[in-house]
């Protein structure tokens, strides 16, 4: 495989999400991933619906692990967890999504292994840390947003504001991620390798910055009053004519100026950050306007204008929009299109890897473990 990570070995014992998201971005720079799943079964996503294909198997699961090898080990076995010992011995980095203590039940304590291999990065994506009072504590997307704070933000005071996008995961996702680039530099310089503590509950702190600050300098967040909850004239959502919603955020003066003059509605030059009455005054006047046209009339009446203005696209809208396949961020891969690019490696690799189909499970078992060195009586034991 080509890309800047070419030549490094990734064994991947994640599943579900976080971990997975996290290791097709270095599959993607190039590096090699060997997934190690359970022979009964496998990863849980394979069998998210919906399912796709032949065999049938999660359009989730193939979004995620494409270009991946799969290997079957059954960890409970003792000859299993021998393999995983040789094939870690070839690996660059090892990710896990294990809760602590998981990886030392099975005799492949996280400590040992970096003693037995100095160079290798061991990156741990777990709920709440590898340390700490909760290190132990089962948890998903938003019990972690909970724990932290940022579920407590919404647009209105009551029900806090639960959204569909996975926050947590997937930031946590882009931390591992940062946080292995990062070892592999240093391990550059010093020969050494390190441990990368994910905490998924901490990577969705980066999303509730703002709201720490204000905190910080003594002014608790007030749901429902906030500058970019949706409070405000010139950063919230408008429903148009044919029940489609615009993104409507000019929150500088000039682009507040060039949306008015575009709605016709100049005399709320200085109304762009009123709230509470005032405020849904101005808002009821704008949507009123907005209404009067669809959404793709707004759309070319907004064309060429710096208003900060944007269609609410769903999801097939979005992987078809112009702009985005001009950029490469989605490329025709069979039956389905495969976002295989994200921002943050934009610069660093102009050319990602066109990345093949998802593994079937055990799929390159035999192939990998031989040549990473497990001997052939091995190798047959785990079929058995």
């Amino acid at each position: 495989m080509d890309g800047p990570l070419r030549g490094l070995r990734v064994v991947d014992l994640s599943r579900l999400l976080p971990g997975p998201y996290a290791t097709r971005q270095l599959a993607e720079l190039g590096a090699e991933v060997i997934k190690v799943e359970d022979p009964l079964g496998g990863d849980y996503a394979r069998w998210y619906p919906p399912l796709m294909g032949e065999p049938p198997a999660s359009g989730i699961f193939r979004e995620l692990n494409r270009g991946k090898k799969s290997v079957a080990l059954d960890l409970k076995r003792p000859e299993a967890q021998e393999a995983l010992r040789i094939l870690i011995g070839t690996a660059d980095v090892l990710v896990d999504s294990f809760r602590p203590g998981v990886l030392a039940r099975l005799g492949l304590d996280p400590a040992a292994l970096m003693k037995a291999h100095p160079r290798l990065i061991y990156c741990a994506i777990t709920g709440f840390g590898l340390t700490g009072p909760d290190a132990s504590r089962a948890g998903h997307d938003m019990t972690y947003q909970a724990k932290v704070g940022a579920l407590s933000m919404g647009p209105t005071a009551g029900r806090p504001g639960l959204g569909p996008l996975q926050i947590a995961d997937l930031g946590g996702a882009l931390v591992a991620v940062s946080g292995i680039l990062l070892a592999l530099y240093e391990r550059e310089r010093t020969g050494v390798g390190k441990v990368v503590d994910t905490a998924l509950s901490e990577s969705a702190l980066a999303f509730a910055s703002v709201y720490f600050g204000k905190d910080l300098a003594g002014e608790a967040p007030r749901r429902g009053e906030e500058m970019l909850d949706g409070s405000r004239p010139s950063y919230t959502l408008y429903d148009t004519a044919d029940g489609r919603w615009l993104a409507v955020a000019p929150l500088e003066p000039k682009f507040w100026s060039a949306f008015l003059k575009v709605v016709e509605l100049p005399h709320l030059a200085h109304a762009s950050m009123d709230g509470g009455a005032q405020g849904e005054a101005v808002k009821a006047e704008i949507q009123a306007r907005l209404r009067t046209r669809t959404a793709a009339e707004w759309a070319e009446a907004f064309e060429g204008v710096e208003a900060c203005v944007e269609v609410v696209q769903d999801i097939a809208e979005a992987r078809r929009d112009p702009h985005l396949m001009a950029r490469g961020a989605f490329r025709p891969d069979g039956t389905c299109r495969s976002p295989i690019r994200v921002g943050s490696f934009a610069e660093l690799a102009a050319a990602p890897e066109a990345l093949g189909e998802s593994p079937g499970l055990g799929e390159h078992t035999e192939a990998v473990l031989r040549a990473a060195g497990v001997p052939d009586a091995l190798v047959a034991s785990l079929a058995g």
